[in-house]
């Protein structure tokens, strides 16, 4: 049995461990979590390995992304079996920080984000995406990575990181890698164990329509009626959806024609919001 990953919970702590691997060359690869281990976040792990001589996981529920009235309190925090998972896969360390040491007290710094953030989650979770960027620079600031790896899963979260890296010349490469999906095609998701059975049959309708959705523009259809459809089988099915848009992949405005697009939706089945999306 291997054994388990060093935990960090303070960022100096974690500065002083990396400054002699530093020193020696060795470069550094991020893979940010919250938490709640599943295939998808270890298939980043192993992507970021490829990468990076050492890998850093840091797993932190971050409350600034959290509206009042959404998951922040019952999201699944797991680290004693995040921790075994992370044995097989063999990172350097865990950075696992509480809210006191990202957020202490007088904190009073923001990062306002517009660009890939505008549309689509923000029309629904307006609050989210300064949450992400602000929590996402403090782990690139904490870790100095040479590189960090994120799921395309979320993909306007993707697009949104590359947007800030860039702008604010973060001396980081900001990858993505592919969404991992179940046997029946539904996307890996924390959020997945909040889904009774019956939740957990209909979930698949939301990776079926959009494949469905990009045969249809494959084969000429106009968007508009391919909307149209995948709309009234996601109502149909039990969903309620909060948008199911064709969006230009790397800016996210509003593409000129199917090439080089994205389709993404965000539909909720019961009480559990789901997000997916796929390349055209």
């Amino acid at each position: 049995m291997r054994n388990l990953p060093d935990v960090y919970r303070g960022v100096d702590d974690l500065r002083a461990a990396l400054l002699p691997l530093r020193r020696e060359g060795k470069t550094i690869a991020l893979v940010p979590t919250m938490g709640a281990l599943h295939a998808g976040h270890l298939s980043l792990v192993e992507k970021a390995r490829e990468l990076a001589d050492i890998v850093i996981v840091s797993i932190f529920v971050n409350p600034k992304q959290f509206a009042p009235g959404e998951d922040f309190e019952s999201y699944p925090r797991t680290e004693a079996s995040d921790l075994q998972k992370l044995a097989e896969h063999d990172v350097f360390g865990v950075f696992a920080p509480n809210a006191k040491e990202m957020y202490p007290n007088g904190f009073a710094t923001s990062i306002q984000i517009e660009g890939p953030a505008l549309g689509l989650e923000t029309d629904h979770r307006p609050h989210f995406f300064n949450g992400v960027a602000t929590v996402v620079a403090k782990l690139l600031l904490a870790v100095l990575p040479d590189v960090a790896v994120f799921g395309e899963k979320d993909y306007q979260q993707l697009r949104v990181i590359k947007q800030l890296a860039r702008d604010l010349h973060l001396p980081t490469q900001i990858v993505g890698a592919p969404t991992v999906r179940e046997d029946d095609g539904l996307a890996m998701s924390s959020r997945n164990e909040y889904l009774d059975d019956k939740e957990r049959e209909t979930a698949i309708t939301i990776s079926q329509t959009l494949n469905t959705a990009r045969n249809a523009l494959h084969n000429g259809e106009n968007w508009i009626e391919v909307r149209k459809k995948a709309l009234a089988v996601l109502k149909l099915s039990g969903f309620a959806t909060d948008y199911f848009e064709l969006r230009h992949a790397k800016h996210l405005g509003t593409p000129v024609d199917a090439k080089g697009s994205r389709i993404l939706v965000a539909a909720k089945v019961g009480e559990t919001r789901l997000i997916d999306n796929i390349e055209v």
